[in-house]
């Protein structure tokens, strides 16, 4: 049991065999695989494809219940126009995930660069009916990290409601200068913003960016391991997710998170051993994110 959520952007990366999974593990264990080492994990495919009835089922009846799951709203609700009207396609989206019960939290809002202080007033209509904790906003638009009256009207609407704002740190991504193809589409993709190391609620969000050389993180991920250790000795629950460029290395990212963060804070328990053969025993299931 950790006193906070750790995990990777998905659990289906077939490249992790031989470091997160056994060499011999089937698409179907990497669920059950994950959850024995990590205890959150990014819904980032919901974002562009809803998941069947069929496969919210198979998760419910499979996932485990320590796993939090933080599925993002469709991209038909976060980029589909004004959002007070999206409002039935989000009800409709919690009602598919519904079977999931508490593993779902907090949903994810991802909203695009182009979401601006002039529609402040739909995101206030849309966040209407969540409850606190239940929702997290990531904002791309600069104005919300000028520091101006705008980046405070928006803070004060999250925190006055409890939802939180998601802090995405991308930093040492654009601190490589790599040529790799994966690096290069990391760094067209991907936003290069100011840090905002919010806490609006009991649960702050993090999305780290890492380099692909786990070593170069270490800088970038320092004031982040101070700040999570402070949040959790403040009572806080944390989300921390590690990303790398083609996220071939974001299991041992988020362990080596883990191990630092180990001595800012005695007494926290190691993960699973990540580099293990061991064939995992569960039944023959396909379980997708799609």
């Amino acid at each position: 049991m950790l006193p906070y959520y750790l995990g990777c952007p998905s659990w289906s990366e077939p490249a992790w065999r031989g470091s997160l999974y056994p060499q011999s593990c089937r698409p179907a264990d990497f669920l059950p695989r994950y959850g024995q080492v990590f205890n959150a994990v990014e819904g980032n495919t919901t974002f562009y494809a809803q998941p069947s009835v069929a496969t919210v089922a198979r998760w419910a009846e499979r996932m485990p219940a320590h796993l939090r799951f933080c599925a993002k709203l469709p991209r038909e609700v976060s980029h589909g126009g004004d959002l007070r009207e999206q409002l039935s396609a989000a009800e409709d989206f919690r009602r598919l995930l519904a079977p999931l019960g508490r593993r779902v939290a907090p949903y994810w809002l991802q909203l695009p660069a182009s979401f601006g202080p002039a529609r402040l007033a739909e995101l206030a209509g849309f966040i209407e009916p969540w409850m606190a904790g239940e929702l997290a906003v990531e904002v791309r638009h600069p104005a919300f990290f000028a520091r101006g009256d705008e980046e405070r009207a928006l803070n004060r609407l999250l925190h006055e409601r409890g939802i939180e704002r998601i802090c995405l740190d991308s930093r040492a991504l654009f601190s490589c200068a790599s040529s790799a193809p994966a690096v290069l589409h990391a760094q067209a993709k991907k936003p290069r913003l100011p840090l905002r190391p919010t806490a609006f609620s009991q649960s702050p969000q993090l999305r780290f960016i890492g380099h692909p050389e786990l070593l170069a993180n270490d800088p970038f991920m320092a004031p982040w391991l101070d700040k999570v250790a402070g949040w959790i000795e403040e009572g806080r629950t944390p989300y921390v997710f590690l990303h790398t460029s083609d996220n071939r290395l974001a299991p041992q990212l988020a362990e080596r998170f883990h191990q630092q963060l180990m001595l800012r804070l005695p007494g926290l328990v190691a993960l699973p051993e990540l580099h293990s053969e061991t064939e995992v025993e569960v039944e023959v299931e396909q379980l997708g994110l799609l």
